[in-house]
């Protein structure tokens, strides 16, 4: 029987997949703004072809691809009627692809129907526990894209309450330190270390650089497992989320980050005490074999040599310049 996440995280540091969603709006499957899962019924083909890529890239864990896919969210596409059916066949499409060898992560996310003060938790909480019906047979669940942390615990509590699973939740941040109902990167860190979460982190909206003093604060506020799975496109200083800069969402190609950066985001991550190091939105599984490679968890194949005295490629031709530095 295959180690399960906390077997594996106990032995070292685990490689999640990249991000899908926005991938596969620039493949021209779903449509940008929304950015809703119904591509597991409409192209099941694309998200078939992305898991083996981030298979094949190296990653340990392939994430179902049914981010943004509660009931409220897809109706907003005109598919929340089919929930069932489109959660059903992202779990069965990634777990077609993990085979024996991987894990499976069931996704849940950001229901944008939270609200404090009100009565909403009853409602969220249903749209949860309609899409952990719909993933049985995952591995473990991830909780992600969560800006306020009491929805981020509501989450956490539905995956206890549904499953006997492994449960990750992430944070996002925007322009400061602090969640959208207050709480601090510490404070949500150690609030739900409390509430049982077996996996916290971060992820989305900053790119590594920014997201860096969050993950700091985050290892500094417990003592467990950590997770961190930045976003590959370029942020700035004054905007350090990425759906607040210009580009977003449909120009965002000129910000993306080389597969080298990644590359640095991993091995630095790990040195902070990373245990869970993956990447989201812009990070494709170019990044992901980037970040496997500094992990100590990709065997290339033998290296091409150059044949400098005779060229045959422009790579050659141009060797010596590419390699001044």
């Amino acid at each position: 029987m295959a180690k399960g996440i906390l077997e594996r995280l106990a032995e070292g540091v685990v490689l999640g997949d990249g991000g899908y969603i926005i991938e596969l709006e620039q493949r021209g499957h779903v449509i940008a703004g929304p950015f809703t899962p119904e591509v597991a019924i409409t192209h099941p083909e694309a998200i078939r072809e992305l898991h083996y890529e981030m298979k094949h890239a190296g990653a340990e864990v392939l994430q179902v691809m049914a981010f943004y896919g509660s009931r409220e969210k897809l109706a907003t596409v005109g598919f929340g009627d089919r929930i069932m059916e489109i959660n059903q066949a992202a779990t069965r499409i990634a777990r077609e692809i993990a085979g024996g060898d991987i894990l499976v992560a069931g996704d849940l996310s950001t229901t944008w129907k939270w609200a404090e003060g009100t009565d909403s938790a009853e409602f969220v909480a249903e749209m949860f526990d309609e899409q952990l019906e719909a993933q049985a047979g995952v591995d473990f669940v991830i909780g992600e894209l969560f800006f306020h942390l009491g929805e981020a615990l509501l989450c956490l509590s539905r995956i206890k309450s549904k499953t006997n699973l492994p449960a990750m939740i992430t944070m996002s941040f925007r322009e400061t330190n602090r969640s959208d109902d207050g709480f601090t990167v510490a404070e949500c860190a150690k609030r739900l270390h409390d509430a049982g979460a077996d996996i916290i982190g971060l992820n989305c909206m900053n790119d590594p650089q920014r997201m860096y003093p969050h993950i700091q604060e985050m290892r500094a506020a417990f003592d467990g497992y950590l997770a961190a799975q930045p976003v590959a496109f370029r942020c700035t200083d004054d905007t350090p989320w990425f759906t607040g800069l210009p580009s977003f969402p449909d120009r965002l190609e000129p910000t993306q980050l080389t597969r080298y950066e990644m590359g640095e985001f991993a091995t630095r991550a790990k040195e902070m005490g990373v245990n869970y190091i993956g990447g989201c939105c812009g990070c494709k599984s170019t990044h992901i074999r980037e970040m496997a490679k500094a992990l100590g968890k990709y065997s290339e194949q033998s290296r091409w040599q150059a044949q400098l005295d005779a060229p045959m490629s422009e790579t050659e031709h141009s060797w010596d310049r590419r390699h001044q530095t």
